[in-house]
């Protein structure tokens, strides 16, 4: 079965960070709670449909509501000026430990310094929680900022592998975002 391979790279944070949180100008973050599995999957593809996200896109509703409604699963909208500009994910299911699971922005919302901002506040989300760790992980074909900011915000490297994925799984991904 031919494959497609990317290079991922985990990150993690031990400690809460140094930095101090500044305000937003024209801009909110709202916790979804029960968010609409609908209103996830448009921000699920305008966030992540460029960077090749795929497992999210390619779940049944009833296995993506599973998942989003979980009590330990948290979405955070980025709203800038009254209209979505990103969101994030934080799953707090493993005792211990928070994966910041996905996070971005809509391409209209780049190159603004919303994404500085909305990482330091997740961040700071994550913290209250006050987790052994906080980690992440991404990959080569991930926006070509999201390394370095995620080493700016505080994560180090603590992994990177070679992962080899189905091209079936890229052509089922192609067909979910056609529905």
């Amino acid at each position: 079965m031919p494959t497609i391979k990317s290079r991922t790279f985990y990150l993690e944070m031990r400690r809460p960070p140094a930095y101090i949180l500044e305000p937003i100008k024209d801009g909110i973050v709202l916790r979804a709670v029960n968010i609409p599995v609908s209103f996830y999957r448009f921000l699920f593809r305008a966030v992540g449909e460029r960077w090749l996200w795929v497992l999210r896109a390619i779940m049944s509703d009833e296995e993506l509501k599973t998942v989003i409604h979980d009590p330990f699963v948290e979405i955070y909208v980025l709203y800038v000026d009254g209209s979505p500009a990103g969101f994030a994910e934080l799953d707090r299911r493993t005792p211990g430990e928070i994966e910041l699971v996905y996070f971005g922005l809509l391409p209209e919302y780049f190159s603004k310094g919303l994404g500085k901002y909305f990482l330091r506040w997740v961040i700071y989300k994550a913290w209250e929680y006050l987790p052994e760790r906080l980690w992440l992980h991404t990959c080569e074909f991930d926006h070509p900022a999201a390394l370095p900011n995620y080493l700016k915000a505080g994560f180090v490297q603590s992994g990177e592998e070679i992962l080899e994925h189905p091209v079936e799984l890229l052509v089922k991904w192609r067909r979910a975002l056609i529905k």
